[in-house]
């Protein structure tokens, strides 16, 4: 795409340079948030805004309250709701776009990186649906506190700026305090905006957004002989990364619709997600998802199936709109197993504590994860116990998770028979062991509580629970049952969208 899309912006409190906003009026219409009655900080991201080079003493200011909001427009904020269409649950739906949320404008932090910032939770738009556009405080927090845990793990993701309170009630399946959430991202372009032009054959947006969508996010592919093949190729590879690092957590997306796929490879909209506590490949937590179709092992056969509709949509620039077009799209879909298997096959030998790369490593990963399965032992928990068995006398403390310890023991002895052919020591191993292996993740327990008291304005649940998550490969005595599995009364067996 042409360089004049992307200029330097002059100094602001929020050193806004718009350029998606200066792409033809088909991508988004020109929008403002609804007015919150009486809004209250709730949390700002202090070190995530110094990173934007915004000063967090503004964001926690009167006139930036007003702007985290949506009362004030910012100098140099161009507010849009964008367009996009979107497979949901299957079914094609050829317009939803941004039905709550409001495309502020963009910032290049201090490593020169380009990031949206957007609220989500701001008023109704020309594409919600009959929607209120509000957001209710519980979805909020939800998503605050998983994006920055997966911040922390080192899983792309988008992130969040601020959560604040509006004043204001939404009505949900019962009145509920309503906040506005600042999210971050490296872009809000997902497969359902190409499929969005695709669908109303606007082949020329098309092709726009796919230059744009290059220059921002893989400028490499610009000198490829063939660039959108490039693109797509660089898109696969960057999702079936992120797939691998979702199953490598217990990490359950929920509703991994195609307009919730980002193309820039980052974990996007947070609705009733979770993170597994029993492991179970079946696992669903989504209310909505009646039939298992976002379950927990069917995210990589359902992340490949939004990149096959990428490719349909991208086909009338692959090789130039040709015969070969369907058959390259093809090729390159094919290569998302591989992507993904080289990332999850990585991941799981590091999780073992296996530095060399050996036949029989899956298989013996795989063992492991079925005797799991068997007695729905902790997910997390097992992983991390097992870091700390460089000595075999701590075996006890992972083999007491198992229903049938003999099967632990039958796998432990296989384990430690391959960890032989490794070089090192054992402690050194249980030391990359740990810094793989979360001791904290966001339980679904925790996350309630700290919804249930914040929607009875006791807020000091979530800030000391943010505390924890953001170090979560560290052991720290004063938070240890915050490592620990629910009991059964406080099992979270659903989770909701808050739309």
């Amino acid at each position: 795409m042409s360089a004049d899309h992307f200029s330097s912006a002059e100094h602001r409190a929020i050193p806004f340079d718009n350029s998606y906003a200066r792409l033809p009026p088909a991508f988004y219409e020109r929008a403002q948030a609804a007015p919150a009655p009486s809004p209250r900080i709730l949390r700002i991201n202090d070190a995530l805004a110094r990173q934007l080079q915004i000063d967090p003493a503004f964001l926690n200011s009167a006139a930036g309250l007003a702007i985290l909001s949506g009362n004030s427009t910012a100098a140099g904020s161009e507010p849009i709701a964008q367009a996009y269409a979107g497979h949901q649950f299957g079914n094609f739906v050829p317009q939803l776009g941004d039905g709550r949320a409001l495309l502020l404008g963009e910032v290049v932090a201090a490593d020169g990186k380009r990031f949206d910032l957007q609220l989500k939770g701001s008023g109704p738009t020309r594409f919600s649906r009959r929607g209120d556009g509000r957001a209710a405080l519980g979805p909020v927090i939800r998503e605050y506190i998983v994006s920055e845990a997966m911040a922390a793990l080192g899983i792309p993701t988008t992130r969040s700026l601020a959560a604040v309170l509006t004043g204001e009630t939404v009505r949900r399946e019962r009145m509920l305090p309503g906040a506005v959430l600042t999210r971050v991202a490296s872009s809000h372009l997902r497969v359902g905006t190409f499929q969005y032009f695709a669908a109303r054959g606007d082949v020329q947006n098309l092709r726009v957004l796919a230059d744009y969508a290059t220059a921002r996010h893989y400028p490499a592919a610009r000198s490829s002989p063939d660039p959108y093949l490039a693109l797509f190729d660089a898109v696969v590879a960057a999702l079936a990364n992120l797939t691998a690092r979702w199953m490598l957590v217990g990490f359950i997306h929920g509703v991994l619709n195609t307009d919730n796929t980002s193309i820039a490879g980052e974990t996007i909209d947070y609705g009733p997600c979770a993170f597994m506590d029993a492991y179970d490949p079946g696992k669903v937590f989504s209310s909505i998802d009646q039939y298992g179709r976002y379950a927990f092992a069917n995210q990589p056969a359902i992340m490949k199936w939004n990149m096959a509709r990428l490719a349909e949509a991208l086909l009338p620039l692959i090789a130039d709109g040709g015969d070969k077009a369907v058959e390259a799209a093809n090729a390159s879909i094919a290569r998302f197993n591989d992507h993904y298997e080289q990332a999850y096959v990585g991941g799981l030998r590091q999780k073992l504590g296996l530095s060399r790369e050996m036949d029989g490593d899956l298989a013996l990963g795989n063992e492991l994860l079925a005797i799991m399965a068997e007695s729905q032992v902790d997910f997390n928990l097992t992983f991390r116990r097992l870091s700390e068995t460089a000595d075999p006398n701590r075996d006890a403390e992972v083999r007491s998770l198992f229903v049938d310890p003999a099967a632990f023991d039958a796998w432990a002895n296989r384990w430690r028979e391959r960890l032989a052919l490794e070089d090192g020591s054992a402690e050194a191993r249980s030391a990359g062991m740990r810094r793989v292996n979360p001791l904290f993740i966001p339980r679904n327990h925790r996350i309630e509580a700290a919804i249930r008291d914040a929607e009875n304005g006791r807020y000091e649940t979530f800030n000391e629970l943010m505390d924890v998550l953001a170090h979560p490969y560290d052991d720290r005595a004063e938070f240890a049952a915050y490592a620990n599995a629910p009991v059964p009364e406080e099992e979270v067996q659903q989770t909701f969208c808050g739309t």
